[in-house]
């Protein structure tokens, strides 16, 4: 009876849906901001995506719900290698025995020693700070790691998921084409939306910019990319499961060509990151009031910030990288 009740302590929300795939909360920041997938075929699964560290024992007791056991995890794959979506596989590794990490090749050394990756965000946040929200990283062995250059298929107990090389948000992305659900595994490719901005069914979806490899021209040609393989759902590592994808892909581009219409009309200007920031919270106010959101200004808001800060220095870092 006490470890079934430290178990139901332990476990996250779970959100499953038809093919085998489920949505469990990362617990990263708050309820609702990040997921990690998990595609189960026959007695095989994998995750997709791993939060950090401090997801691993909220996963391990929504695995150990869903009987399944560590060593029935096949794959372990990373979008890319933000620490969001990457800082948890050291620690899962540790406990997944049989797993394999499947990792873009820009991101695969980092992986196997993540010196530099840990000192980058060090340099951003501080190492309390760093610490506080991603605890230990760990070098991963260089055989547990498998590099999937564009259109690599990998095999799930027989079931197909192919790896497409996915740039715009990084330079070590990829995204997954799952035929068997006619889905997309999209990390940060096909943006970010927060399911508290439904409305009646359709979701809100915006880009996210953040440092520091934004390309809005690759951003264009990943998402035309993903749109021709005709997927009727995408799961996004925030948050979740969307629909509605050609009106998400056409909003999707024009956000893209608006947010960088906002930093080149702020290029002259020395002190621009307030100026950029507070014209990308007024153009998703407006676009969320055009979607009918009901969310208070300031709930909104509560929701956006952390996302409007990044896409902000990203987008100046892009502004700096092209007018060098």
């Amino acid at each position: 009876m006490t470890e079934t009740c430290q178990l139901m302590e332990q476990l996250p929300a779970i959100i499953d849906y038809p093919n085998g795939i489920s949505v469990i909360d990362a617990r990263y920041h708050r309820p609702g901001r990040a997921a990690i997938h998990l595609i189960t075929e026959g007695d095989k699964a994998a995750l997709v995506d791993t939060g950090t560290r401090f997801s691993v024992p909220g996963t391990m007791a929504a695995l150990a719900h869903k009987q399944i056991t560590p060593e029935q995890i096949d794959y372990i794959f990373l979008t890319h290698i933000h620490l969001d979506h990457a800082g948890g596989a050291s620690e899962f590794m540790k406990w997944l025995p049989n797993a394999r990490l499947v990792v873009h090749p820009r991101g695969a050394s980092h992986m196997a020693n993540p010196i530099k990756l840990i000192a980058g965000v060090m340099a951003v946040y501080g190492e309390s700070e760093f610490r506080r929200v991603y605890g230990e990283i760990h070098p991963i062995a260089a055989e547990r790691i498998i590099e999937a250059p564009d259109n690599t298929l990998v095999e799930l107990n027989g079931r197909p998921l192919r790896l497409l090389d996915t740039p715009g948000h990084a330079r070590h992305h990829y995204c997954i084409h799952d035929a068997r659900s006619k889905s997309i595994f999209t990390g940060d490719t096909f943006g970010v939306s927060y399911r508290e901005f439904d409305v009646d069914g359709l979701e809100f979806v915006f880009p996210t910019t953040s440092p520091v490899q934004f390309d809005p021209e690759a951003a264009h040609a990943s998402i035309d990319r993903l749109m021709a393989l005709h997927p009727e759902q995408a799961f996004l590592t925030h948050y979740g499961r969307i629909r509605n994808l050609s009106y998400h892909a056409s909003q999707m581009h024009a956000l893209i060509d608006a947010f960088v219409s906002i930093v080149q009309q702020a290029a002259e200007i020395q002190d621009r990151q307030p100026i950029i920031t507070k014209a990308l919270q007024d153009l998703l106010l407006e676009r969320l009031a055009a979607h009918r959101c009901t969310l208070t200004r300031d709930a909104a808001l509560s929701l956006l910030q952390t996302d409007i800060k990044l896409n902000a220095q990203g987008l100046e870092i892009w502004l700096e990288q092209t007018i060098r």
